[in-house]
């Protein structure tokens, strides 16, 4: 039998408003810190493109990772560009081609970003237990591994 609205848990949210507001509250802890740490520059959008830049990639394979098109995807580059986040160099792979990399800035605002996400973790692993936090990150693995295999 095809499960309806009705079989939904009522002592909790849905898993899509579990999600939505979990990664609402984990960018607003990312931007906690962003101002008084020398990055007031940044803003939230930012973060798909440093989410996904990783060593540096071409635009239409960033905006694929980030789940953007490829006109929001550019705009986004742009500005941290501008911003002197980002630099765009020739693809050894493909002269034609254009990697878009993290300047010097940018690794230190990735660094520091993966700092924060550890101090995120360790604060929500307090909230609910350590152990229970890791199974949660661990199924959530699990599951997106699932459903990105088809």
């Amino acid at each position: 039998m095809k499960p309806t609205s009705s079989d939904l848990p009522s002592d909790r949210a849905a898993v899509g408003q579990l999600l939505v507001r979990l990664l609402r509250q984990f960018r607003a802890e990312m931007f906690e810190p962003a101002a008084t740490s020398g990055y007031g520059d940044l803003r939230e959008p930012h973060l798909q493109i440093f989410g996904n830049i990783y060593g540096g990639a071409r635009l239409t394979e960033l905006a694929a990772r980030a789940q953007l098109s490829l006109a929001a995807t550019s705009e986004l580059v742009n500005d941290l560009q501008r911003l002197g986040y980002l630099e765009r160099r020739p693809d050894p792979q493909d002269g034609r081609a254009k990697l878009i990399v993290p300047t010097a800035r940018g690794r230190a605002a990735l660094a520091d970003a993966g700092d924060r996400v550890a101090e995120i973790e360790q604060h929500w692993g307090e909230l609910i237990g350590r152990e229970r936090f890791d199974q949660l990150t661990r199924a959530l693995q699990d599951l997106l591994d699932a459903l990105e295999k088809g």
